[in-house]
């Protein structure tokens, strides 16, 4: 609401009127006539004193008051804490009509002020109003402070020039809350208006003014301030004027400035001290700092809490984690660990960016109170870390449990759900909902978050609406957007935004013309590049680093210009790295350039070439121009390294269908043949059939040895995890679960890293608790979880049981009635690589059986895995998340899926897999909530199915976006499977609940060759795909299923591909343009069926 608007509104508020005493009402006898005079001045001696209590009775005892008690009173309840019962007693005051002074309203409207009674505050000016005290020069810098607190500068500064005078004290007030309120803008206007107003500037203003000046960064106008203040005397007078021009120069990064005014300091105190240290840590000067902070102790001064959080800040951004330790014992000593929220954020945040994300964690565990500042810094450096889910729940803790959440809450859940393969669009949508709500649409940070968010989601037309909304968008605003369009192809709308900041006056930074660079390489515009690299110094005095010569090398390279692109790489100010041989070698393959790329390829063996993707490019060049045995040596160097080439993503979802590509059967089938299963190497990982005792230099961790009972009843999870510290710190041990023992074990985590050649062997029985109503809620979803490891064996003939029947029977899928809620998983592997898993049992899980997360090289061999076959969501083995794993000769039976894959995994090797009961081998769910998911590089060769609900499954849901890719199914033998090949982009568990939508996961290159067997289904392969984004080079070999009840037949929907070899049922309606076909039997006909819109979504309950 405009400033004048609220001022009429308020002026037209009528309030209570003053209560009269009836005119036949029988007169109190009057007390002596200085009664009154000496009660109150006995009132002020006690509220003085402290006693409020005693000065609240006397006044209750008091037959009679003036409006010098009632101030009294009010005034005294509002210093010592009372400011409730101080507004109370001034609403009594008003209803037994008693006469309000000036001083009641100063009194009453600073203790609004100060405890955030707005509404009451707002009341009371509309008692200023109607009594006429308006152009009362102390109740209107009262309520000019009162505005200030409330945000609404303007309609303080209208309070203020409409008073009849002003003192130097109310300008200062103004001065002080535009600077509080981040307006440092209007900062000099109301400056030259105090003068023109008859007022010279004090200490406290021109110390306001130097703080505005920092805010906004204004160097020129803050050294034409420091020359006022040294013309003015002030420097030597007051240190706090000289302490501020300190902190100026430091916030503006003017080291030498900020040097010469603490030499320049009459007498240094602890402000100025601290100032100059945290300044000097700022700049990355450690020594310097530590020799300031050395001398500052010398003589006396006490560190502060501001030169702590410098010192942490310099060890963030140095990832020095042993000054940050060490800086954290410092806090620990002063007493900074508690109670001061900046130091415990500060150690939160340097904990997270240096890496030890655990630390952060437990930081935050430690405090008393989890203020939002301190949640915030720990929701950063989960992001610095990649826990975008771990970001999200946070986010649903502080709402929970009432902390709030502010701009930065909201910035940093948006940039975890842009960069989480579990977000989408709406899940953003949802989040700019609550900012608008909370009032934060319109912050800086939160906007620009908004705009990259949505142009992750592909939503450009949402990101630029965002930033067409913001008022005064300055330069981060402009490289948001800027980079937005970059990230969508839409490199000359980048130019354009460019092109009108420029005019607007801001100075575009070096990170701005990265981002312009980005979209003239996504989108080919070479001759704009080069102008804007060469502007970018001649104009603007921005000398290109290495990322800007990357991308101008990325941008030449993709135009063909190989030649410049090789110049321009040799004039790189430092030494060309990795990343722009390798893109430049990327060129030269598409180019077909032999010469330059020979030499790319030269240079980039002489890095130490630890990223596998360029170890990749680099081997399949030089196969490429023939010389194989240099290919075939690369290759050879990497695999001895045991590198592995991490699958990417992007998380645009799509809205249209992608342009397909044409490829050639005979090239799909090349695809194809490429995926293969590797066979164990039984000579690396021999079997340890006994670990009885040491041998062969292992140091034997036995569980009994630290107090486990192993009766199945006492509680063995301390003695475990005892056992689990122990091992995990030595080198070559054995964690042994010995056999003929049952050990009861609560949910627990085995957090690594661990020392080498780790090897946990389990031969006796691991249960869990049976009652779910005694589970530890703050581990509902796991029950043994192993986490951070590398390098580590189990093994053994023990068995893993996980008790679940009654999680089973409180579950919604066994009883309608009951509440839907996950459960824990048994063995859960997370975050882990090079690990192997053999001859292990696990049965009866609460939910599923074995999970690998966020995991890379995992072999599992010779596992079992047991449940009923109506145990409800009982997956065997779940695989997310993960790359390079490896199944193989695993029997599994359960009430759910035999082996599940999910979003985010790439190379999943399955080999010699038996199924049944369950619902056979999924790929999915993907896509469920408008999410993005991806699983690409999936081979099963050799599997036996029976009498499972489903065999080969790829299910989808619509809405969804990402991919399914590459998938080979190979000899596969089935018995009495309901639907043993079944692609179902219409996928849904509960049909009240599912809309129908146009995205879809795009699945495409899947293969099924020598499928045999028997089926229950008419269907014996479905291939439900999408209208808009549907199935493609679907390849069929060899398939032979049969019914013994009813003729065979295969529904295609959106599905394109073709079969080679024996099909049956036939598959013809594959080649088919038509949308909606059923091929039967070994017919060649295809059949038109029902409608389109019966099927549109799939359940399964």
């Amino acid at each position: 609401m405009p400033s004048r608007s609220l001022l009429r509104l308020v002026r037209t508020i009528t309030t209570l009127t003053p209560k009269r005493v009836p005119l036949h009402a029988p007169a109190p006898q009057s007390p002596p006539r200085d009664y009154v005079y000496f009660m109150n001045r006995a009132l002020d001696d006690l509220i003085k004193s402290g006693d409020v209590g005693s000065a609240v009775n006397m006044f209750d005892e008091m037959p009679a008051r003036n409006g010098v008690t009632y101030n009294l009173l009010i005034s005294g309840q509002g210093r010592h804490g009372f400011a409730e019962a101080a507004l109370s007693l001034y609403s009594t005051m008003v209803s037994q009509g008693v006469e309000e002074s000036a001083q009641t309203f100063t009194t009453v409207l600073s203790i609004c002020t100060n405890g955030g009674f707005y509404r009451e505050g707002t009341q009371v000016h509309c008692r200023v109003v109607l009594l006429g005290f308006s152009s009362n020069l102390y109740i209107g810098s009262a309520l000019a402070g009162l505005y200030l607190h409330m945000g609404l500068a303007d309609v303080a500064l209208v309070i203020i020039r409409e008073l009849p005078e002003r003192s130097l004290a109310t300008w200062n007030l103004i001065l002080r809350g535009f600077c509080d309120v981040g307006r440092p803008d209007l900062l000099f206007g109301l400056f030259g208006e105090m003068k023109v107003d008859g007022f010279e500037p004090n200490g406290l203003s021109f110390c306001y003014m130097i703080n505005g000046c920092a805010t906004d960064k204004l160097v020129d106008e803050g050294k034409q301030l420091h020359c006022q203040v040294i013309k003015a005397g002030w420097v030597e007078s007051q240190i706090f004027v000289a302490n501020s021009l300190v902190d100026f120069y430091s916030s503006c990064w003017c080291l030498n400035d900020a040097k010469q005014s603490f030499i320049s300091l009459p007498v240094e105190d602890v402000i100025s001290w601290n100032s100059i240290v945290s300044v000097y840590a700022g700049h990355g000067l450690l020594l310097d700092a530590l020799e300031l902070f050395s001398r500052m102790q010398f003589w006396g001064q006490r560190p502060s809490v501001r030169s702590i959080v410098g010192f942490l800040n310099l060890s963030s951004e140095m990832r020095n984690i042993d000054l940050g330790k060490q800086i954290h014992c410092l806090v620990k000593k002063l007493g900074f660990d508690q109670g001061s929220f900046y130091a415990q954020s500060a150690l939160i945040d340097m904990y997270g960016k240096c890496g030890e994300i655990e630390y952060s964690i437990s930081a935050f565990e430690s405090l008393t109170e989890k203020c939002m500042g301190c949640c915030n810094s720990l929701m950063t450096s989960l992001l610095q870390c990649g826990m975008v889910e771990d970001v999200v729940e946070l986010f649903g803790f502080m709402v929970g449990e009432g902390v709030g959440f502010d701009e930065v809450s909201l910035s940093t859940m948006l940039k975890a759900i842009s960069m989480s393969a579990c977000g989408s669009l709406t899940s953003t949508d949802l989040v700019c909902g609550c900012a608008i709500k909370s009032g934060y649409e319109s912050d800086t940070a939160v906007s620009c978050s908004l705009i990259d968010a949505y142009s992750r989601w592909g939503c450009i037309d949402l990101s630029h609406e965002v930033f067409e909304k913001m008022v005064s968008p300055n330069v981060t605003c402009f490289t948001s957007i800027i980079s937005a369009y970059a990230r969508n192809g839409m490199g000359r709308e980048g130019l354009e935004m460019l092109d009108a900041m420029t005019k607007r006056g801001l100075k575009p930074d070096e990170v701005t013309f990265l981002a312009a660079l980005l979209g003239c390489s996504h989108s080919g515009l070479v001759e704009e590049g080069r102008f804007l690299f060469y502007n970018m110094t001649f104009h603007h005095g921005i000398n290109p680093n290495r990322k800007h010569y990357s991308c101008m090398i990325d941008l030449l390279g993709r135009a063909g210009l190989l030649s410049e692109a090789e110049e321009l790489l040799k004039q790189a100010p430092e030494e060309a790295d990795c990343a722009m041989w390798s893109s430049l070698l990327r060129s030269c393959r598409v180019h077909g350039n032999e010469m330059v790329g020979r030499r790319a390829a030269e240079k980039l063996t002489e890095f130490e070439l630890g990223d596998p993707a360029v170890t990749l490019q680099v081997s399949n060049f030089y196969c490429e121009i023939g010389e194989y045995q240099n290919s075939m040596q690369i290759r050879e160097i990497a695999m001895g390294k045991k590198m592995t080439r991490q699958i990417g993503h992007s998380l645009i979802e799509a809205k249209t269908p992608a342009n397909k590509i044409e490829y050639g059967k005979f090239s799909i089938l090349e695809e194809f043949e490429s995926l293969h299963v590797e066979e164990e190497n039984e000579v690396e990982d021999p079997d340890i059939p006994s670990w009885a005792g040491q041998r062969d230099g292992k140091v034997l961790v036995n569980v009994d040895s630290f107090g486990a009972a192993g009766d199945g009843i006492s509680d063995d999870t301390q003695a475990f995890l005892k056992a689990w510290a122990m091992a995990c710190a030595t080198p070559k041990a054995v964690f042994l679960v010995p056999p003929g023992r049952r050990y009861l074990v609560n949910a627990t985590r085995f957090n690594g890293p661990c020392s080498d050649k780790l090897v946990i062997q389990i031969d006796g029985t691991i249960v869990a608790p049976n009652e779910p109503s005694n589970w530890d809620p703050k581990s509902a979803r796991i029950w043994l979880d192993f986490y951070k490891l590398n390098g580590v064996l189990f093994q053994g003939n023990g068995i893993i049981d996980g008790s679940g029947s009654k999680w089973w029977a409180a579950s919604c899928k066994k009883n309608k009635t009951n509440p839907c809620r996950g459960a824990p998983t048994a063995l859960t592997i997370d975050s882990s690589s090079s690990i192997k898993v053999k001859g292990l049992t696990i049965q009866n899980s609460q939910q599923m059986h074995f999970v690998i997360s966020r995991s890379d090289s995992v072999r599992v061999s010779g596992v079992l895995v047991s449940a009923p076959g109506d145990s409800p969501n009982t997956d065997g083995i779940h695989i997310t998340e993960s790359t390079n794993v490896v199944l193989q000769d695993c029997k599994i039976g359960t009430g759910d899926d035999c082996v599940s894959i999910v979003n985010a995994s790439s190379n999943i090797k399955m080999k010699r897999i038996f199924c049944g009961p369950g619902h056979g081998i999924s790929i999915g769910s993907l896509g469920k909530d408008n999410s993005t998911g991806i699983v690409t590089k999936v081979v099963l060769d050799t599997a036996f199915l029976r009498e499972t609900t489903n065999g080969l499954r790829i299910k989808t849901w619509q809405g969804g976006s990402g991919y399914v890719r590459a998938v080979r199914f190979d000899n596969v033998r089935m018995e009495n499977v309901a639907n043993p090949i079944i692609i179902d982009q219409f996928y849904c568990d509960s049909p009240t609940t599912c809309q129908i939508q146009t995205s879809a996961v795009k699945i495409s290159q899947i293969m099924y060759r020598n499928i045999t067997g028997t089926t229950k289904s008419e269907q014996a392969m479905k291939f439900a795909c999408s209208d808009t984004v549907p199935c493609s080079d679907i390849v069929l070999s060899n398939i032979n299923l049969e019914s013994e009840d009813v003729t065979v037949e295969t529904y295609c929907h959106s599905a394109e591909g073709f079969g080679y070899g024996v099909v049956h049922p036939s598959a013809d309606c594959l080649s088919s343009q038509d949308k909606d076909l059923i091929s039967i039997g070994w017919a060649q006909e295809a059949a038109t069926v029902r409608p389109i819109d019966e099927h549109i979504v799939h359940t399964e309950l």
